[in-house]
């Protein structure tokens, strides 16, 4: 009897088990199904360093047609480089990429055009493209151009005291030049009283008169960086023309002052050129006393813009903080053949002074235009044979090598030239550069790590089970 009891008790128990490894082996099966069917991750990492960014998240979630990736390199190192390329895979089936040795494949890689100086090579079926390492701002970079035919040119105006694109001072356009080209752009400076007057903008206009000065038509977009200097009439005229003949142009104008930089023209020529369609640059210089601009170490010359309009280049910033120093304002309305839409304004606490020459600007709140003041606006001039389009921005500071890396003043840059060259679908927040996050620690904070981990808690450990096991003895 008892045997029998011992018997069914221990089928009972064999049963039991049975069925909870088979309810476990359920569960698992069901979770690496569902892993495996919807690829989902959490980034827990203040600076979402491990999740992509908004542009690429939408370059690549649009792709219309099949795009290759082919990454070369050593197959021991592929499963710790995977990670990146296929967060890219699992937003679109599009996005294949392709993994091969050289070594171990090399007839393989010769047919997909591997080279030495090549690790990763992104085609399109438009032409091919090659990112100079694995991190998403130049994979997301090369698969951009891949995607983009024909050649885009951004032309910047000099001859007037204007940023240099080859300047890597604190005000120099280098880094402009370097974010252009990484973005499918050429650069080239353009004088434009020695620019050779071939063609016009597009086809159906009129090639321009000998003598006659003109922007070159192979310009995509034309950028006018922070002149110094009045622009002399025939200037003023061929920036307006290329517009109104359907080209893009993009306005940098700083407000007349001298603060510890040559004294800037106030530039009555491309004022009036700006004026004709709808937007006036004021004679002034907004202040922002609101004081957050503090917290990143800025004075109240440089105001901080943190919301927006509903306009396509600034739709997709969000919240993202931009800085405008020596920034002028803006005052707009629609023309006879323009659409003029605001971009962002200052805050309620900001004042334009117009006390520019006095050499001690402060701010008279009896005098001074209150705030919201607005910096930027973007245009359309609709009465030639093709949409032109311009936008104006108070200050060009902004965008020089020391302040383009604030925050989202290069998106900003860059939606600006997207929306002017029509390339909407590319405005967006970009991949950010890998932030550098050292952990500083003192000698005495280091002193106690090493006394707390190496002594304490493993000996209080050993004398925590020396008390158990006396105790039980």
């Amino acid at each position: 009897m008892a045997a029998n009891f011992l018997k069914s008790l221990q089928t009972k128990y064999t049963a039991y088990a049975g069925t909870y490894i088979l309810v476990v082996l359920a569960v698992l099966g069901a979770i690496n199904f569902l892993a495996n069917r919807y690829d989902k991750a959490y980034d827990s990492t203040s600076n979402k360093q491990f999740s992509l960014s908004d542009q690429t998240v939408k370059v690549v979630s649009n792709l219309k047609g099949d795009v290759k990736v082919t990454y070369f390199d050593d197959s021991t190192r592929f499963p710790q480089e995977r990670d990146l390329l296929d967060r890219y895979s699992s937003l679109s089936p599009k996005f294949r990429v392709d993994f091969i040795d050289p070594v171990k494949k090399p007839q393989l890689a010769k047919a997909a055009g591997y080279r030495r100086d090549v690790s990763i090579l992104i085609d399109s079926g438009i032409h091919k493209e090659e990112a100079k390492s694995l991190t998403e701002e130049e994979v997301t970079g090369a698969l951009i151009r891949s995607l983009k035919s024909g050649e885009r040119n951004g032309c910047f105006v000099t001859g007037s005291g204007e940023h240099a694109i080859d300047d890597t001072g604190r005000g120099g356009y280098a880094s402009v030049k370097e974010a252009l080209e990484r973005n499918n752009y050429k650069t080239k400076a353009v004088n434009l009283l020695n620019a050779t007057p071939k063609t016009a903008v597009d086809a159906t206009q009129e090639p321009t008169a000998p003598g006659k000065i003109a922007v070159p038509s192979d310009c995509t977009v034309l950028i006018v960086a922070g002149p110094q200097h009045e622009y002399v009439q025939p200037e003023a005229d061929a920036i307006k023309a290329f517009v109104e003949g359907g080209g893009h142009a993009l306005f940098l104008l700083d407000p007349d002052i001298n603060l510890g930089r040559d004294s800037t023209d106030d530039n009555l020529t491309l004022a009036a050129v700006l004026a004709g369609w709808g937007v006036t640059v004021n004679k002034d210089l907004a202040l922002d006393t609101s004081g957050i601009g503090q917290a990143f170490g800025l004075g109240p010359e440089v105001p901080l813009v943190g919301s927006y309009e509903a306009h396509p280049i600034v739709r997709e910033m969000k919240d993202v903080a931009t800085a405008f120093p020596l920034a002028r304002t803006l005052d707009t309305k629609n023309g006879g053949k323009t659409t003029v839409e605001k971009l962002f304004s200052t805050s309620d606490a900001s004042y334009a002074t117009s006390d520019l020459k006095s050499g001690n600007i402060k701010i008279d709140p009896k005098k001074d235009k209150k705030g919201p003041l607005t910096l930027a606006a973007a245009g359309k001039f609709s009465g030639g044979t093709a949409e032109g389009r311009f936008v104006v921005v108070g200050s060009s500071l902004w965008v020089g090598n020391s302040f383009i890396r604030f925050n989202g003043n290069r998106d900003l840059f860059l939606n600006m030239i997207n929306w002017l060259t029509a390339d909407e679908d590319l405005i967006s927040i970009r991949p950010k550069s890998a932030e550098d996050r050292p952990l500083t620690i003192t000698a005495q904070k280091l002193n106690l790590v090493f006394w707390l981990s190496v002594v304490f808690f493993p000996f209080g450990i050993v004398a925590i089970g020396l008390a158990t096991w006396w105790k039980r003895r």
